[in-house]
């Protein structure tokens, strides 16, 4: 897991440079081609087993994932990869909360607490001026909620499904979606509140090329660790560790530029994480 969040932070590193040449909707297209190939591959040559019948779902996880990636490529250009990194990881907070409103999952008392400490965090990190959050605190607020709308959907579906087939429900969405804005970019008007979703396709070039290679390797990479990982051991340890790749993030967006936090960004960090970590080990003993 710890060489899964380095991946991850690799992953969010080249993305954050190529993000400053190439629009992120074409940046979340390319890191999840080569997904689509592999687990192809994959369903190619063994064949899906699974009795589906909740396609909607599937959809919906699919789309809640790309929706989230997107938001978290678009602020990764515009705001510190630590801060980017550490919005994405409050998943695990909405997902305590989205667990015990659709699937009426128990929420262990410790757990308001750790939820609570977790939002506390949030405004810490975001700072918001005159009591409102800016676009990139909201993006990537949602980074977030989409990752645990994701997350939570998986837990339904992976009685119906292989979880190849929830896998690429995701990246085949965040292939097509990309695409599909990307054509459409030159025909709509939209305001600057929706510039992180339309943009048009931008041929990369030279080091480009291998900036978006890069992505979409480290993703993959960081994917099939992550897999390995909760297979081996429980996933409380797992999604505990998992956090180390809040601090690689740190250290790679300092290395390209990024100041370091304030006080108080550093304080709201250290809040989303030991939120997170309580979530994650409270749902582990439950």
């Amino acid at each position: 897991m710890l060489l899964a969040s380095l991946s991850f932070a690799m992953m969010g590193g080249f993305a954050k440079v190529v993000s400053q040449m190439l629009p992120p909707v074409e940046v979340t297209f390319f890191r999840n081609i080569f997904g689509v190939v592999l687990v192809g591959l994959s369903i190619w040559k063994i064949p899906l087993n699974q009795k589906g019948g909740k396609l909607m779902l599937l959809i919906f996880r699919g789309s809640m994932g790309f929706s989230a990636l997107l938001a978290y490529f678009y602020i990764m250009a515009h705001i510190p990869l630590g801060e980017a990194v550490t919005y994405n990881k409050t998943s695990p907070i909405f997902v305590a909360i989205f667990a015990y409103i659709f699937l009426n999952e128990k929420l262990h008392p410790s757990a308001l607490f750790a939820i609570a400490i977790g939002f506390i965090g949030i405004i810490l990190i975001a700072q918001p001026q005159g009591g409102s959050f800016d676009k990139y605190d909201i993006l990537g607020i949602f980074s977030g909620i989409g990752a645990a709308l994701a997350y939570t959907s998986i837990r339904e579906l992976r009685t119906y499904y292989d979880t190849r087939a929830i896998v690429m429900s995701f990246m085949l969405i965040g292939t097509i979606a990309p695409l599909f804005l990307m054509l459409i970019t030159p025909y709509v008007s939209v305001s600057e509140d929706f510039d992180w979703m339309f943009a048009s396709f931008i041929m990369p070039q030279g080091i480009e090329w291998v900036y978006v290679t890069a992505v979409g390797i480290f993703a993959t990479i960081s994917q099939l660790l992550m897999t390995k990982a909760y297979e081996l051991t429980k996933a409380g340890i797992v999604g505990t560790i998992s956090y180390s790749n809040i601090i690689f993030a740190l250290i790679i967006g300092t290395v390209l530029g990024d100041p370091l936090p304030n006080l108080w960004t550093f304080l709201g960090i250290l809040l989303v994480v030991g939120s997170g970590f309580m979530v994650v080990l409270l749902k582990d003993k439950g």
